[in-house]
């Protein structure tokens, strides 16, 4: 029986699944550090294949334009605009990095991975109106939201949205906004055109090759992988990014750095409605997004969707949120249980009692008739006939579960780095909205891996996007600047 041989290659930088923040990632540092050889390992034969995949995400380049749910109403009536203006501003810094690349010819299809598609709030009943208006109120004063419209007409709603008003009475109290500033991101597509700027500038993207372990190799980390044909290799390389989706969690487990130590996953999967009228398609161009169900996670608010998928336009609706082990679609049941350990325990267990809105409405998604539904697709477009629908699996998303000192894990459905003290390797949990913020976490991740470097790529950044360090939404002129420039090179202008 012959010996096991085992490759060992040396990088600056070994970057852990070919998803969207690898990808962006990727990019950046290839032209921050022409010089660095940087290698990106991806289990699947294909990159972008999981969360990043199409139609596994919503794609609505998450810009806060049309997401209740990054708005909440006080006690007291009042709306907070902070976290949408956070957001919004994430979403800038994300557009400027792409079109810089698109104005420097890296990338020569913008519409390959981004569509102007007007995202839309619709709510109804009088309590839920007030709260909309509210919204518009907080936000409209803002200038990255100031194109932003209102309504409670259904002359108006029908001009926006036909397929929202037909066969919906009259006298039915209704309310809408409209921003025609948002767009429709193919993030699969999108991570397809950002490693292929990274290989162009020497980047290795090696598909096929699952990291099965991670150890220390005094000042490197030794990232083992596998292939697909049992080929064993090892890449040592003073950097480590791990951003693998769902799987982040189990391999930062593995590195065995504290600051993963409490950290847990609680999988959510789902599924769509996509609609197989091309007449119906046509007749919807809008992202229209409602209010989520008490206890539904953000993810499962219920939305009726244009969108662009590899080239082509198609209307969905959903998702329907349900329940799986498995931490990527591609994953293992055992997946939930292997991520136990004695460090987040108690967390595991903790999370369950504050969360049982959560848990209950998951049960009652998991049980739920096809009637039933449908019947959610009926409140957003009543004319829809079930016929001309068709159920598909979304993607696989695992929140995170944090440890805190007061009530031991808090179940969290945002996007959360860690990154080690001694910033050698950093890794990406959670989901929404980090495809569409990755620009952003992706360069907080570097100033605080790379303290002693950053100061020298400053410079460089503000030539890639140029509102690095400052707010546009405290200035109006450059806000109103930018979303022109932005959307000039990006090809969505009114044509």
């Amino acid at each position: 029986m012959g010996e096991l041989t085992v490759d060992v290659t040396r990088a600056d930088a070994v970057l852990i699944g070919g998803g969207v923040a690898s990808a962006t990632l990727a990019a950046l540092l290839t032209d921050l550090e022409p010089s660095w050889r940087i290698e990106v390992l991806e289990k699947l034969d294909d990159v972008a294949l999981e969360s990043s995949q199409g139609w596994n995400n919503a794609g609505t380049g998450h810009s806060a334009l049309c997401e209740l749910n990054y708005t909440p109403q006080d006690i007291d009536g009042s709306v907070s605009p902070a976290k949408a203006i956070s957001i919004n501003e994430q979403f800038q810094v994300s557009r400027q990095f792409w079109a810089h690349l698109v104005e420097t010819g890296k990338i020569t299809d913008p519409s390959a991975f981004i569509n102007p598609v007007p995202h839309m709030s619709f709510v109804h009943g009088m309590e839920n109106v007030d709260y909309l208006r509210r919204r518009h109120d907080a936000l409209v004063k803002n200038p990255l939201f100031d194109s932003m419209e209102f309504t409670t007409s259904h002359e108006q709603l029908r001009e926006w949205a036909p397929l929202v008003t037909e066969a919906r009475p009259e006298t039915e109290t209704i309310a809408a906004t409209h921003s025609p500033d948002g767009t429709d991101v193919d993030f699969g597509r999108l991570t397809h055109e950002l490693l292929g700027v990274a290989k162009s500038a020497g980047t290795t993207v090696s598909t096929g090759w699952e990291v099965t372990s991670l150890r220390r190799m005094g000042s490197d980390w030794g990232v083992m992988a596998r292939s697909t044909s049992g080929e064993v290799r090892v890449v040592r390389a003073p950097f480590v990014f791990v951003g693998a989706g769902g799987n982040a969690l189990p391999i930062l487990q593995d590195s065995g750095i504290p600051e993963i130590r409490g950290f847990g996953g609680f999988p959510i999967s789902g599924e769509w409605l996509r609609c197989t009228d091309p007449e119906i398609i046509e007749r919807h161009e809008a992202k229209v997004y409602g209010k989520a169900a008490v206890g539904a996670p953000p993810m499962s608010v219920p939305h009726l969707d244009t969108r662009y998928v590899d080239g082509k336009r198609a209307l969905m609706f959903g998702p329907y949120a349900g329940w799986s082990p498995k931490f990527l679609k591609a994953g293992s049941n055992l997946d939930l249980f292997e991520s136990i350990k004695p460090g987040n325990i108690a967390q595991m267990m903790a999370v369950a009692p504050p969360n049982l809105d959560l848990m209950k409405y998951l049960a009652g998604e998991l049980v739920a008739s096809p009637a039933k539904r449908f019947d959610a697709l009926r409140e957003y477009m009543p004319s829809a006939r079930a016929d001309d629908w068709e159920l598909i699996t979304a993607g696989q998303r695992v929140q995170v579960i944090a440890p805190d000192p007061k009530k031991v894990g808090v179940l969290q459905f945002g996007t959360q780095l860690i990154t080690a003290a001694d910033g050698s390797i950093a890794g990406m949990l959670g989901a929404s909205p980090g495809a569409s913020t990755a620009t952003t976490i992706m360069l907080g991740m570097l100033e605080k891996v790379f303290p002693d470097r950053f100061g020298t790529w400053e410079s460089r950044i503000r030539e890639i996007i140029p509102s690095f360090g400052t707010h546009l939404s405290e200035d109006p002129a450059a806000a109103s600047a930018s979303l022109a420039r932005t959307a000039h090179l990006l090809g969505l202008e009114d044509s």
